[in-house]
């Protein structure tokens, strides 16, 4: 039995309650993960387990196991990252999720810089604005805008996105240049849904000009759950949209969008990178999470000052 294989088995069943989702993410067969936890338990006299047709539980023995393994491969990844010069160039497969317009229109763009920076560390990039489940799709991080509300990941606010609501000239040549955010409620005015995928409603957004704040959900015909379609559906002229100042400056700046409630403050939204706080910050996510943030501090600081 390869001790290092059986525990990576062993703690990649636990935080995937399966033996078939662990055989998936190791790239191994079930039976082998199958034979690498029985081995292990084996030769520690100990039951790390409960198995039943339905489902895996963590033993108390295992649970404990479990926290010293992770500590320990952990230990095992930075001493190999530390030898000959290694931790200047980390290596190894890196999985990051990203939202499809921010990978289409910066993160893509920049990472040539990336990867001359570090070439032994091969980088796969999800592109989806779905909610990711992190430990059971082998994800090492993601990239996410808005409130944090997984309160089991551990987060680094990154960037904050300055947004304003943007209409295609055609949308308001049609139905009119809205005079006050309180028009969006007329019959004759729209909006394009954004739909959150975790609970898959369209959340309203807070306006202020002054002393003056407002809460608009709007009206839609059309909800869609990917940025890029989202975006596509106002140029379209299918209704006004609530766009970060990145996603929408190309299509101001081409003619296919103007600014509205140009006077109307938004609030920025944060942009967070996640993982699971039982994952160990390896040196490739560490230096790609110190790479991304450099990025958004050209392309959206941090605001520092105080939240309304």
């Amino acid at each position: 039995m390869d001790r290092f294989d059986a525990m990576q088995a062993f703690v990649r069943v636990v935080e995937t309650g399966s033996f078939t989702k662990a055989a998936q993410t190791l790239q191994l067969s079930r039976t082998t993960v199958t034979q690498l936890v029985q081995q292990l338990e084996a030769r520690l006299r100990v039951r790390l387990l409960n198995r039943t047709t339905r489902q895996v539980n963590v033993t108390a023995d295992g649970a404990a196991y479990y926290e010293r393994v992770v500590r320990l491969l952990a230990d095992l990844d930075d001493a190999d990252t530390s030898l000959s010069g290694a931790a200047a160039l980390p290596r190894g497969r890196l999985r990051i999720d990203v939202p499809a317009p921010l990978a289409r229109l910066v993160l893509v763009p920049a990472l040539p810089d990336f990867l001359a920076r570090y070439p032994d560390i091969q980088l796969d990039l999800g592109v989806s604005d779905r909610d990711i489940d992190l430990i059971g799709e082998n994800v090492d991080a993601v990239i996410r805008g808005g409130t944090m509300t997984d309160q089991s990941l551990v987060a680094r606010r990154i960037g904050d996105l300055q947004a304003g609501i943007h209409a295609a000239p055609a949308y308001l040549e049609e139905a009119g240049i809205p005079d006050h955010p309180r028009a969006l409620l007329d019959s004759h005015h729209r909006i394009v849904g954004y739909l959150r995928s975790r609970n898959g409603k369209v959340l309203p957004y807070t306006m202020q000009r002054g002393e003056e704040r407002i809460i608009v959900q709007g009206r839609h015909r059309l909800a869609l759950d990917d940025g890029n379609a989202y975006l596509a559906a106002g140029v379209a002229g299918l209704g006004l949209l609530w766009l970060p100042t990145y996603m929408a400056a190309p299509h101001v700046a081409n003619g296919e969008l103007v600014r509205v409630f140009a006077d109307w403050h938004l609030e920025p939204m944060p942009l967070y990178v996640a993982f699971p706080p039982n994952r160990h910050v390896s040196v490739k996510l560490r230096v790609f999470i110190e790479w991304v943030a450099g990025l958004m501090a050209t392309q959206a600081p941090v605001d520092t000052l105080p939240q309304r």
